[in-house]
């Protein structure tokens, strides 16, 4: 894989099927989604229980579907809204690239650098066996990295660029974890949208 290549990337990741298409979204098209989602997207921050402790969820979200089937994780259960016209937008340039039709776009606001997401996989029992994650990156770039659930000293980590799209399929979240951690650098404000099928 080439560092500063802008052609898609191939991630070598044993037992995971991973996209990286840097340039999914031109810098134009980017900047603009970026500040009509941040500003009419309906956000809620949900208490989550980590060991324990219940704290505020160290992000801002907001989901979004065709349909009206809820979507639980960490013992948070969201209701969706309809989807914008920004948002369809978007879906339909992702389904066009990964020849899958998506259901439900569950959105993260990182406000800074403290704003984080934990070790995770998206394998909850809605999304089905092998489900395709697609995940839009608009704003500020953010660390990503990947964590082998067996061989948990095996870390991969990347950068999610504005504009960008990483495409998880197969086994992937089977296999492997997925976070992105806090930084003490000062950094803008990001969205991640994460497309995924939810069927009744």
């Amino acid at each position: 894989m080439q560092l500063f290549s802008r052609e898609p990337q191939k991630l070598q990741l044993p037992g995971a099927n991973v996209t990286y298409y840097p340039n999914f979204l031109t810098l134009e098209e980017a900047t603009h989604y970026f500040k009509t989602i941040y500003e009419e997207t309906q956000w809620q921050q949900d208490d989550i229980k980590v060991f324990g402790k219940v704290y505020p969820q160290p992000r801002l979200t907001a989901l979004y579907a065709t349909n009206s089937l809820p979507y639980s994780y960490s013992n948070i259960t969201m209701y969706p809204k309809a989807f914008t016209f920004a948002l369809s937008e978007i879906k339909k340039k992702v389904e066009a690239i990964t020849t899958t039709e998506f259901t439900t776009c569950l959105i993260n606001l990182y406000r800074d650098g403290k704003d984080s997401n934990g070790w995770h996989a998206d394998d909850e029992k809605e999304l089905g066996k092998n489900p395709t994650i697609a995940s839009v990156s608009l704003g500020a770039s953010r660390v990503f990295k990947f964590r082998d659930k067996k061989a948990k000293s095996s870390v991969h980590s990347m950068s999610l660029e504005h504009g960008s799209l990483l495409l998880m399929k197969d086994a992937t979240q089977h296999n492997w974890q997925h976070q992105v951690p806090k930084t003490s650098k000062f950094v803008e404000p990001r969205i991640n949208l994460t497309f995924r099928t939810i069927k009744g």
